[in-house]
């Protein structure tokens, strides 16, 4: 009988619903301030410019890539010199483009997604009555 006057008190205290387990454990809502907003923004933007320079390699990367794996395949192959770099530079010339085809997309991608954050993220502010 024991056993079941404690299930029965335990589920006295639980929470009925998902709803009041919510509002038990939710912390207070918390205003950001200016220094903080500030702050969060100077952070984000050289986390953006960080992103940016990283992707700014993608392009020569892609290329030099193409380059060895086509430079190792016609010496495999026994080509002429002379074949091999005509081959060669318009290989790392492509590569090159489809490398920053490649560039152009992911920063239309990044751009995407922060205006989209930003319009979930936006909050209107009342003026102060006065």
């Amino acid at each position: 009988m024991d056993w079941e006057e404690k299930n029965s008190e335990e589920a006295a205290e639980a929470p009925e619903t998902e709803g009041e387990l919510e509002e038990e454990t939710a912390p207070e809502d918390e205003i950001e301030t200016a220094a903080e907003r500030e702050a969060r923004e100077k952070r984000e933007e050289e986390e953006r410019q960080a992103k940016a320079r990283k992707r700014r390699l993608i392009p020569p990367f892609v290329m030099l890539f193409a380059g060895a794996v086509v430079s190792i395949t016609m010496r495999i192959l026994h080509y002429d010199l002379q074949t091999m770099l005509v081959v060669l530079l318009c290989v790392l010339l492509g590569f090159y483009f489809v490398g920053r085809i490649l560039q152009i997309m992911l920063d239309r991608f990044e751009q995407q997604i922060q205006e989209a954050h930003m319009e979930e993220g936006e909050v209107i502010e009342k003026e102060p009555e006065e």
